[in-house]
């Protein structure tokens, strides 16, 4: 397996790199942008879950089912999991882990991050992924910017930093430039847009946010469906 980057579109990603295969948020039924069905993806080890909105748990239910994946995701969330059929031994930590936690699979580090977004009854969340080989990624899930990602900034070399930013439910451009500027990321790909008419339409402004706050940093603006080399 080489080491790749998958965008199904929304916050949907593949992130493929040192042998293992996370999808994160993997929404594909009702989702307008996605370019395959659930079960034409390459089968995934990990599948990580940032929260229960439909538009980000979506398709995981049956993806676990069908590939006997690991679930990565909160306390509240993995419980809500068990309700619908996935055994303890499925879920990390037997029933998921918390903010600030780190747990290991498949020699993958996952880090949980906060992410300030609603939903009722359990916290949205993130996820630094850090890999065997050290390459770290960092997906925002759903959030608006915090003065906490500065932190994570300091505390990880993050290569990638995959931030959402077609506003009205998240951070739009210009605060999604700035988060990048607080991770020092090596490289951004922007996410969370298009997908709805509510949503920003495309990331024309985006490069322009990102060379004014985060100007060492790589813009890397994707479409639905396409795979790039993170080699």
């Amino acid at each position: 397996m080489s080491n790749r980057l998958t965008w199904h579109g929304h916050a949907n990603f593949q992130i493929q790199y040192d042998g293992v295969n996370i999808i994160v948020d993997p929404f594909f039924t009702g989702n307008p942008t996605a370019t395959k069905k659930p079960d034409a993806i390459d089968k995934p080890d990990i599948v990580a879950v940032t929260h229960m909105h439909g538009d980000h748990s979506g398709d995981a239910v049956a993806i676990l089912k069908n590939t006997g994946a690991m679930l990565a995701t909160c306390v509240g969330v993995g419980e809500q999991f068990q309700a619908e059929g996935i055994p303890a031994e499925q879920i990390l930590n037997g029933h998921g882990f918390q903010i600030g936690g780190t747990v290991a699979c498949k020699g993958v580090s996952l880090t949980m991050t906060q992410a300030f977004h609603t939903i009722d009854g359990v916290a949205p969340v993130g996820f630094i992924f850090t890999f065997p080989s050290g390459y770290t990624v960092y997906h925002a899930g759903d959030t608006g910017i915090f003065g906490t990602m500065e932190i994570f900034g300091e505390l990880y070399d993050i290569d990638l930093a995959l931030l959402p930013a077609g506003s009205c439910y998240t951070m739009d451009t210009r605060q999604a430039a700035y988060a990048a500027k607080l991770l020092k990321a090596k490289a951004v790909v922007p996410m969370h847009w298009g997908t709805f008419p509510v949503l920003a339409q495309n990331m024309d402004d985006f490069p322009k946010q990102l060379a004014k706050y985060a100007p060492n940093s790589r813009c890397i603006v994707m479409k639905p469906g396409e795979t790039i080399s993170l080699d």
